[in-house]
């Protein structure tokens, strides 16, 4: 259930995202909203508000099929804590998406980005459990310690402060990538 959320808002967030910012780049509205007073960054922080309202309905469908049909049973703080903890790892994936979008041109994005998207979601555990070297690998991608981090909350009650950090420093890692994509595309654009 945590995986299949999970997935889903990865998907949200950056594949629909990767694939709009390079077209509208493209198209030249990043170029008209230069010319207004916008400040380039609210573009991009409007980019990842969006996805993190767009992603918000993947976690309640796959959380209430969970709980209705597959008869989870939980606190509702687990819930909870699940469910922000799977939303709070899209921010991880929309500022990857604008590094992304703003580097790419439209015919060269959908490719790489499905790369992408197919390493976090196989190497994070998102699809099937991880176990041996894979495991080992995997611990170090964004998408595992969402994954971890949620299953810690639902098994233990408690979560492991390395999985936290592994979460600030892939969004710090991935931000930082969105920044400096916009402001070289600043530029050109």
């Amino acid at each position: 259930m945590v995986g299949m959320a999970s997935f889903g808002t990865l998907s949200g967030a950056f594949n629909n995202n990767t694939i709009r910012i390079s077209q509208e780049r493209k198209d030249g509205w990043i170029r008209q909203l230069r010319l207004t007073p916008l400040p380039a960054n609210a573009y991009v922080v409007a980019k990842v508000l969006t996805s993190m309202v767009t992603t918000v309905p993947s976690i309640v469908i796959v959380f209430l099929l969970g709980r209705f049909y597959g008869h989870v049973q939980m606190p509702i703080w687990k819930w909870v804590a699940c469910a922000v903890t799977i939303w709070i790892g899209t921010l991880i994936f929309a500022a990857l998406a604008v590094a992304l979008g703003y580097k790419l041109n439209p015919d060269s994005v959908q490719p790489v980005t499905i790369a992408v998207f197919f390493f976090f979601s196989i190497f994070g555990g998102l699809w099937f459990a991880l176990s041996g070297a894979l495991e080992k690998f995997g611990e170090f991608t964004p998408t595992y310690q969402i994954i971890k981090i949620s299953t810690d909350v639902i098994g233990q009650g408690r979560v492991a402060l390395v999985n936290v950090i592994g979460i600030i420093v892939w969004f710090a890692i991935f931000a930082v990538l969105a920044t400096l994509a916009v402001r070289s595309t600043a530029e050109t654009v």
